[in-house]
């Protein structure tokens, strides 16, 4: 029986998009190291994603921008991006497990219990590979923004972040409903 595992990352950040992960792991697949994106450093998780990449039967990659989170709000774009990495898994899938989302319109069975990345390892490999790409997204956004340290802090909120919003402005890819507090 296949399971597909879905998380996010980026729900937080000020800037950028929210990025959804969905992954197929094989059935016997298991991997002590394979854990919530949040509890390993940068460079584990960049190891576990190749892991992932090597081992899934398939991926999926749902991205939603800073326009339309703001346009409909960050837990429908969450949605939306699920419902994206969701779409490209190719396979044939038996069941489909969400870290803390109920998603509509699933043709499967849906578990979506709060803190899944700790308790099933398709959904762990989801928030490892979704923050990665997101990561490596925001780092090469920084390129563009370096005043905002995206290099750094990949959109979130630090102190070095909302005083540069405070000093320089929003940029087109800040969250202007998230970031009123500081303009």
């Amino acid at each position: 029986m296949l399971t597909v595992g879905i998380d996010e990352v980026g729900r937080g950040c000020l800037a950028g998009p929210v990025v959804a992960c969905a992954v197929i792991l094989p059935e016997n697949f298991s991997d002590e190291r394979l854990v919530d994106s949040k509890k390993i450093s940068e460079k584990q998780r960049k190891i576990m994603d190749s892991v992932v990449r090597e081992n899934a039967l398939a991926i999926g990659i749902g991205i939603v921008d800073n326009g339309d989170i703001d346009r409909m709000n960050i837990l429908n774009a969450t949605k939306t991006a699920m419902m994206q990495a969701l779409s490209q898994i190719e396979i044939e899938y038996h069941k489909v497990i969400v870290d803390a989302v109920d998603l509509k319109d699933v043709k499967v069975p849906l578990e979506h219990p709060y803190k899944a990345e700790d308790k099933f390892q398709c959904v762990a490999a989801a928030s490892i590979v979704a923050k990665v790409f997101r990561d490596a997204l925001m780092t090469r956004l920084h390129i563009d923004h370096p005043l905002y340290d995206w290099y750094s802090n990949k959109g979130y909120g630090t102190k070095k972040h909302t005083d540069a919003i405070k000093q320089f402005g929003l940029t087109p890819l800040h969250r202007v409903s998230f970031c009123g507090n500081f303009i």
